[in-house]
């Protein structure tokens, strides 16, 4: 049984920040597991210094849970929560367009030339412009006050935080290469460093006493669902599930902007059949937290 969690009570003026402050400490919000044990942890001091607010970055695309979660986070008095968004990924997708209106970004969807028959998968573009760059045009604009194209002033760092655990510990090493050229931003990766897992991570929910399983967090038609996601979603989130459905059909309407250069078809699920169709293999709970698909993460910001 689930305890009671503790009141947060926290406030940016707990931490004492001045406006002349050059260092600003934000944490990247996936609202799955990790990163909603780390914001926990964070507003009850466990982990120190303190942040000035956390950025969730929404593709329109999360499952009916994810959301609700992020709701309950927002209702703990904690610390701030910026919800920010480019578009609606699904739509952009479906009608062959980016949010600004330039060429898709395209998901890494499964490719065959004949179904049923995996040949590869498609380039992901999808995380850098529907999470990474939101969350970093609202830390440039809104935290730091940057008009577009304005360099960040030399004497200001910006301490970006993420909720990646000791087994996923590869991704880490992927952000900090892909922000080599920020010289302004400083990655941090408290989890690791407290040499936890997400089983870790798990278990801390638990005693902190959160009311509902917290889900992963990851679009509902994400390629690298395992079939025990698949099937939670189909049978947990019927909303989730039809548009994934949707979604996944949509890629392979004959002439359509999303597939024009392919010469094979697209699908969301790997075992190259429409979704509705796919084999999604026996029902076992065990499944969802043994199969997660880690590995081939988006690096940093999916499923956190």
């Amino acid at each position: 049984m689930r305890g009671a969690h503790p009141q947060l009570a926290f406030s940016v003026d707990n931490m004492n920040l001045s406006e002349s402050r050059t260092i600003h400490r934000i944490l990247n919000l996936g609202a799955g597991v990790q990163s909603t044990t780390l914001y926990l942890m964070l507003a009850r001091g466990e982990v120190q210094p303190g942040i000035e607010c956390a950025v969730f970055a929404d593709t329109g695309e999360e499952p009916a849970a994810v959301y609700s979660h992020l709701n309950w986070l927002r209702s703990l008095n904690g610390p701030p929560i910026v919800v920010r968004s480019i578009g609606r990924l699904g739509d952009d997708l479906k009608l062959g367009r980016n949010s600004t209106g330039g060429r898709f970004a395209s998901i890494p969807a499964y490719t065959a030339a004949t179904e049923g028959e995996k040949a590869g998968i498609v380039r992901r573009q999808c995380t850098k412009e529907y999470k990474i760059e939101v969350i970093e045009r609202c830390i440039r604009r809104e935290v730091l006050g940057l008009a577009p194209g304005q360099r960040v002033p030399k004497d200001v760092n910006v301490v970006q935080i993420y909720g990646i655990s000791l087994d996923e510990a590869g991704r880490s090493v992927r952000i900090r290469e892909r922000l080599e050229d920020r010289r302004w931003i400083t990655p941090e990766f408290p989890l690791i460093d407290r040499a936890m897992t997400r089983g870790d991570c798990l278990n801390w929910l638990i005693a902190f006493g959160v009311p509902h399983e917290v889900q992963k967090s990851a679009c509902v038609f994400c390629p690298f669902k395992s079939n025990a996601e698949w099937r939670r979603l189909r049978d947990a989130d019927p909303a989730g599930w039809a548009r994934a459905v949707e979604v996944d059909n949509a890629l392979r309407v004959d002439g359509t902007v999303v597939n024009r250069k392919f010469d094979q078809k697209l699908y969301v699920h790997r075992s190259c059949v429409p979704l509705e169709r796919a084999d999604l293999g026996d029902p076992d709970p065990r499944q969802y937290h043994l199969g997660l698909n880690w590995s081939a993460e988006c690096a940093g910001m999916c499923g956190v």
